[in-house]
C-alpha cells in the first residue's frame, strides 16, 4: 500500500515508510516506488526521495537491488552456524564438537548443548512463561532469555530504533538506562515521576515528542523507589490506546522482592511491548540473567541479536537459575530479603521524621529522601561525616546542576547505630545550610 506514504523531507518519508512497516501494512518483500515515481507522488524533489531511500537502507528497513528496486526487509534470520533443524538429511555440517568429549556439570545439565540449538533452556522457558503470563494483559507473548535487564534493553531498542530516534525515560532515571541511551546515540526525552509514578502528562509530552519506545519501572522505581499505583497504570494505558506501536518496556527489576503487585501500562491490544525481569536484586548481579516476555514482532528482532553460540546466555546458567527460583530454601531467603529491606527502611524512616525530615519508607532497595535544601551541599557535608551518597542531579535527564533537593540512600546493610548516626548527621548538613 506505497500510496500511504506521505511526507515532504526526507526525515518524514523515511519515517512514514517505517510507520507503515511496523504496523504491518507495508509487508515483508514489498517493492517500494522507484525514486522517480515517489518524488512525483509526493510533489518532492527527487534528491529528496533519494535520501529518504538512503535513511531507509541505513536503518535496515529497506534492501536496494539498484535498477531492480527498493524491498521492504523481512525477519527472517541470518544463516547460524550449527545444527539444521527440519531435514530428514544426515547433516554433516553442523561444525559442532563432540559431546561426549566434553565435561558436563551433572547437577545441571544431562549434556552439553550444542551449536544451533534453541537458545533458550524448555524447562526455565515454561516457568517464566507462568511468571510473567498473568501480569500481561496481552495473551499472545514469546519468552527470551538476554544477560541481564540493560542487555535486554540495550537489545530492545537497538532492534526498534536508529540514531537520533526519541527515547521516554523517567525523570529522575535509573543510570544504567540513562547510559544505554546515550550509547545508543539516541534522544533521551524525560517523563516526569510522581509518587503514582510517570504522569500523564509527562507521558503526552514524549508521545507529542515522537518518542518511537519508552523505557518505565512498574515497582520500586530507580532512584525514586516509587511503584505505580492501579489508577494511574489505567491513565497511562489509555494514553497509549492510541499509540500502540510505541515499543514500551516495563523493566521489573524488583520483582520477587516487592509486596505490592506489579501494574502494567500495556494494554491488551498494545502491539509492540517487553516486560523485563532480571533475577539480579535477589539472586545476585553476577547471574547476569534476565527474563523478557514480548510480543512475537518484537521478539523476532530481539532474537536475531541472541545468536546462538555468539551471544546467547549459557545453558548452564539458565539451569543454574531455574534451580534457584524453584528452591524453596530460595524462595525462602527472597521473601527474608524482601522483608529486611521492607524493615530496615521502615526503621530508617522512622529516624528521619524523628528529626523533622520527610522520608517515605517505600518498599525498595534504596530510600529518596527530600532534604529541602540543595542536595549538593548536603553531600558535601555528609562527605566531612564519612557519608558517601547520591544526589538527585545524578539521575536528572534535563536539570541545572545542584537544582536538586533530594538524595539516594541505602541503608538497609546499616546496624541500628549507624542508622542514628546516619540521621543525625543528615540532620545536621541539612540545617548547615
Amino acid at each position: 500500500m506505497t500510496q500511504h506514504i506521505e511526507g515532504t523531507t526526507a526525515a518524514e518519508i523515511a519515517e512514514s515508510v517505517r510507520a507503515l512497516v511496523d504496523r504491518g501494512t507495508l509487508a515483508p518483500g514489498t517493492m517500494l516506488p522507484p525514486v522517480r515515481a515517489l518524488a512525483d507522488q509526493l510533489g518532492v524533489n527527487r534528491n529528496t526521495a533519494v535520501a529518504a531511500y538512503r535513511l531507509l537502507s541505513q536503518a535496515g528497513v529497506t534492501t536496494s537491488a539498484g535498477r531492480a528496486g527498493t524491498r521492504v526487509n523481512g525477519s527472517a534470520h541470518s544463516p547460524q552456524d550449527g545444527y539444521a533443524h527440519g531435514t530428514v538429511l544426515r547433516d554433516v555440517g553442523s561444525g559442532n564438537p563432540d559431546p561426549a568429549l566434553i565435561p558436563a556439570l551433572a547437577e545441571l545439565a544431562d549434556r552439553p548443548v550444542m551449536y544451533g540449538e534453541p537458545t533458550i533452556d524448555t524447562d526455565l522457558e515454561q516457568w517464566a512463561r507462568q511468571w510473567c503470563t498473568p501480569d500481561l494483559a496481552p495473551s499472545d507473548i514469546a519468552i527470551t532469555v538476554t544477560s541481564g535487564a540493560v542487555d535486554a534493553i540495550e537489545r530492545l531498542l537497538a532492534g526498534a530504533l536508529v540514531r537520533d530516534d526519541a527515547v521516554g525515560l523517567e525523570d529522575p532515571c535509573f543510570l544504567a538506562s540513562i547510559h544505554t541511551v546515550k550509547l545508543g546515540g539516541y534522544r533521551a526525552v524525560g517523563m516526569a515521576v510522581d509518587a503514582e509514578g510517570i504522569t500523564p502528562s509527562g507521558l503526552r509530552t514524549a508521545l507529542d515528542a515522537g518518542v518511537r519506545a519508552i523505557v518505565t519501572t512498574p515497582r520500586a522505581q530507580n532512584p525514586t523507589g516509587v511503584t505505580m499505583t492501579p489508577s494511574r497504570a489505567a491513565e497511562l494505558r489509555a494514553i497509549l490506546a492510541e499509540h500502540p506501536y510505541v515499543l514500551v518496556i516495563e523493566d521489573d527489576h524488583f520483582s520477587m522482592l516487592a509486596p505490592q503487585a506489579p501494574q502494567s501500562i500495556i494494554g491488551p491490544e498494545h502491539q509492540r511491548f517487553a516486560l523485563v525481569r532480571s533475577v539480579s536484586k535477589f539472586l545476585g548481579p553476577d547471574m547476569g540473567l534476565a527474563i523478557v516476555a514480548t510480543d512475537l514482532h518484537t521478539q523476532s528482532r530481539l532474537a536475531m541479536r541472541l545468536s546462538p553460540g555468539t551471544t546467547w546466555v549459557s545453558h548452564i546458567l539458565q539451569r543454574l537459575t531455574l534451580s534457584q527460583l524453584t528452591s524453596p530454601t530460595a524462595q525462602a531467603l527472597v521473601a527474608d530479603a524482601a522483608k529486611h529491606y521492607a524493615a530496615r527502611n521502615a526503621a530508617f524512616a522512622s529516624l528521619l521524621t524523628a528529626r523533622g525530615i520527610a522520608a517515605p519508607a517505600l518498599s525498595a532497595i534504596s530510600l529518596w529522601v527530600d532534604t529541602g535544601v540543595s542536595a549538593d551541599a548536603v553531600v558535601r557535608e555528609l562527605m566531612k561525616r564519612g557519608w558517601l551518597a547520591r544526589t538527585e542531579d545524578e539521575f536528572a535527564l534535563h536539570r541545572s546542576p545542584g537544582s536538586g533537593s533530594h538524595v539516594r540512600l541505602t541503608v538497609h546493610d546499616l546496624a541500628d547505630e549507624d542508622q542514628r548516626q546516619l540521621a543525625d548527621d543528615l540532620a545536621l548538613a541539612i540545617t548547615s545550610q
